[in-house]
């Protein structure tokens, strides 16, 4: 290349230089500005986003708890129902067993007096002279025995106590009064005999029991 040129091509390109020195300088590179606003822009969108997000997310768990204490209270008011259908049919069996149940004691109560009068029977002459078996005997009281403690566990296995009274306090839950007698061994009060046994179907009473009670500063023996 001529040198000439070369000189010229140097000189054009010194003054090129010279006057880019002279232009005032950019404060920012435009392109980084852009790529800032980009990612502000795109954080406030993430930022929007997020939040509506987080409104749905609360929308659908208000939802699920409002379904989760409706299946709560539907299932709290099944079992109160199927417990009072059970209470229901427990009282409609109660009821229809009870006249029952008092029959078999009842009968009990015959058997065991029926006991007690055999017990003290003698023999008569007619037994005597002729040695025959009285219907008082001992095999048949025992025949008598038998089914009186069948009778009470046919109760006892349905639930069916006797009340034990004699020696305790009266009380007018269990028991009425048919009788009053002296007795200064004992407060006032208190049950001295049962003249006719109560009894417990689980812990509810069946049948009320007829006592007889202390009664302090009689000597009368009076009985009702």
């Amino acid at each position: 290349m001529d040198d000439d040129i070369k000189q010229a091509l140097l000189s054009r390109f010194s003054d090129y230089l010279d006057a880019a020195d002279d232009e005032p300088e950019l404060p920012d590179d435009p392109g980084e500005g852009t790529d800032l606003y980009s990612v502000f822009v795109e954080v406030a969108g993430l930022r929007s986003e997020v939040r509506t997000e987080s409104r749905l997310v609360k929308d659908a768990l208000d939802q699920f708890r409002d379904v989760f204490d409706l299946l709560r209270t539907s299932q709290a008011a099944v079992q109160q129902e199927q417990d009072r259908a059970r209470s229901e049919s427990r009282d409609r069996e109660r009821a229809a067993l009870r006249p029952l149940l008092l029959d078999v004691i009842d009968l009990r109560d015959r058997l065991g007096t029926a006991l007690k009068l055999v017990a003290v029977t003698r023999p008569g002459w007619f037994e005597r002279r002729f040695r025959r078996t009285a219907p008082g005997g001992a095999e048949w009281q025992e025949g008598l025995r038998m089914i009186v403690r069948r009778l009470d566990q046919v109760l006892l296995d349905r639930g069916i106590v006797a009340t034990q009274l004699t020696g305790g306090p009266f009380d007018p839950g269990l028991a009425r009064v048919v009788g009053t007698a002296p007795d200064s061994s004992v407060a006032e009060g208190t049950v001295i005999e049962e003249v006719r046994t109560g009894f417990l179907w689980d812990g509810q009473v069946l049948r009320t029991a007829e006592v007889i009670v202390s009664k302090g500063g009689n000597d009368s023996g009076e009985r009702v």
